[in-house]
């Protein structure tokens, strides 16, 4: 595992256990011992091309969690290619500024991963912009919406059409308790 990638683990770990605004129950940090991930995977590293989307097109309702919906817009879309097969994302942003935002599922949710799906954004290592509209995706720091911690959030939902067949055996795994 290269050491960037390491070092965010850790912090995400630190994070999860002693701050404040940590989405765990005060009752689970004790026992805390960590994240689950999977080992670091450069096979799922993507430098991509996103085919923009226009501007004019109507925002989306993207469902959550709890049943509220929240507006995004559909940004652009790639694909990438895992295990031999061609993959699609859509990427979204907010609507107001660009900020980049990928949920999607995957064939390891409901088992391996959490069930609602995961996400990568640009907030965090994983999704960076490299020009207009190339982007550096890496699945290895995709992580659980904080809902897969707490009833208490509410997180969008992966829009259908970032349902995965494919696995993305990178990132977070599903969070188990104690």
């Amino acid at each position: 595992m290269n050491q960037k990638l390491h070092q965010f683990r850790v912090e995400v770990d630190d994070f999860m256990q002693f701050h404040p605004h940590s989405p765990l129950e005060e009752d689970r940090r004790s026992n805390f011992k960590g994240l689950d991930y999977y080992e670091s995977n450069p096979a799922l590293t993507f430098t991509v091309t996103a085919e923009r989307l226009s501007d004019d097109e109507p925002l989306i309702e993207m469902e959550t969690s709890t049943g509220d919906v929240r507006q995004f817009r559909r940004w652009g879309t790639f694909e990438f290619e895992v295990d031999g097969e061609t993959a699609h994302l859509t990427l979204y942003s907010d609507p107001v500024v660009e900020d980049f935002f990928l949920p999607f599922r995957d064939a390891t949710n409901g088992g391996e991963t959490y069930g609602a799906g995961r996400y990568l954004d640009n907030h965090r290592p994983g999704l960076l912009r490299l020009d207009e509209d190339r982007f550096e995706v890496d699945f290895n720091y995709a992580y659980n919406p904080y809902c897969a911690y707490s009833s208490y959030f509410s997180c969008p939902l992966p829009p259908r059409e970032n349902w995965l067949t494919v696995p993305i055996r990178a990132g977070e795994k599903e969070y188990r308790p104690g």
